[in-house]
């Protein structure tokens, strides 16, 4: 109205929380944002679990060498999300809900190459999470809280609260991960990363851990993990597909310099980009018309397609010519 934007007071309640009132008198509203983010975590906490189990490789005679870790409740009917790497050399999985329900959990689908897992349980009735709608848009300095289960099973649904410290980071990972200071320790793995609407930016996945470096976690953002999921319930595993080549980086994608050089085709490993005529010594610099530097980059274009697809490249071929090729995309090889 008049070039100016109107929330409907109770919206902006339900929205953020706190508590507001209308003087019918003065007509004017009062609003009062209270604690949030104590309100976020008496909201999101009930579609938190905890997953502890014992490893394979631990002797079966000592009852206390347990791994333990987080989950994320999906659906209301016992579906969880969690990092693979929670679950996938645990001999019996036990999930413990947010108020204190102990159930059996069966691996269900495991995806190495994104850290995520699908656990199932025996339950109805249980609140799923909400994730942050798709594109995933978050900015740095934006406050967020992560839940898990950190150091001993007993802490389970401990919260910390920091920052988004930064985005699109490529750290032992195949796709983009959230940075943040929100203190992140072994047994969080698998948990959410919030923000303050109660959603779901991302899985804690991994923390950085070396002398004199502190307040360094990373999450798969949320738009990666419904990318995951929602190929685990279509097809019943990630269907990934691959140029069909080996790539090396730049010099500087490999320091971490901001760079748009592009990568090298060491090796073609498809019948569909020899086809294509793709050779190794070719430089590429786009593919689906976007530019594609690192392995990460060319990862998250690819989350677009599925095997079968065609893919648009562009690239300096060993004659120093520009050209652009239709390759079909294959199928990735399992990590």
């Amino acid at each position: 109205m008049n070039g100016e934007v109107y929330v409907k007071a109770s919206s902006l309640v339900a929205a953020m929380g706190g508590t507001g009132t209308y003087n019918s008198s003065s007509k004017k509203y009062t609003y009062s944002p209270g604690s949030i983010v104590p309100d976020v975590i008496k909201r999101v906490s009930p579609s938190v679990v905890a997953i502890i189990g014992k490893p394979d490789d631990v002797n079966a005679d000592n009852r206390f060498s347990l791994a333990h870790g987080t989950g994320v409740i999906v659906k209301k009917d016992g579906w969880i999300v969690t990092n693979a790497h929670v679950v996938s050399d645990m001999k019996r999985i036990v999930v413990v809900t947010s108020d204190g329900k102990e159930y059996e959990g069966t691996r269900k689908q495991i995806d190495t190459a994104s850290d995520l897992a699908l656990v199932k349980i025996a339950a109805t009735g249980l609140k799923p999470a909400t994730f942050a709608p798709n594109p995933l848009k978050v900015q740095v300095g934006e406050t967020v809280i992560a839940i898990g289960t950190p150091v001993s099973f007993s802490l389970r649904n401990s919260a910390t609260v920091g920052v988004i410290s930064g985005m699109n980071r490529s750290v032992s990972s195949d796709y983009n991960l959230l940075q943040t200071d929100a203190a992140i320790n072994p047994g969080n793995s698998g948990g959410p990363l919030v923000n303050m609407r109660g959603e779901i930016v991302g899985i804690n996945s991994l923390k950085f851990m070396a002398v004199g470096v502190d307040s360094m976690g990373f999450a798969i953002p949320s738009d990666t993990v419904q990318y995951v999921l929602n190929h685990f319930e279509k097809y019943g595993k990630v269907m990934r597909p691959s140029l069909g080549v080996e790539l090396e980086e730049s010099w500087s994608a490999v320091v971490g310099l901001p760079t748009d050089e592009p990568m090298t085709v060491t090796a073609v490993t498809s019948a569909e980009a020899a086809n294509a005529g793709i050779k190794a010594g070719d430089r590429i610099y786009t593919v689906g018309g976007k530019p594609v530097s690192t392995i990460v980059e060319l990862t998250e274009v690819l989350k677009a397609y599925l095997p079968g697809q065609k893919a648009a490249v562009t690239l300096l071929n060993g004659d120093g010519d520009l050209v652009n090729k239709n390759v079909t995309l294959s199928t990735a090889l399992p990590e």
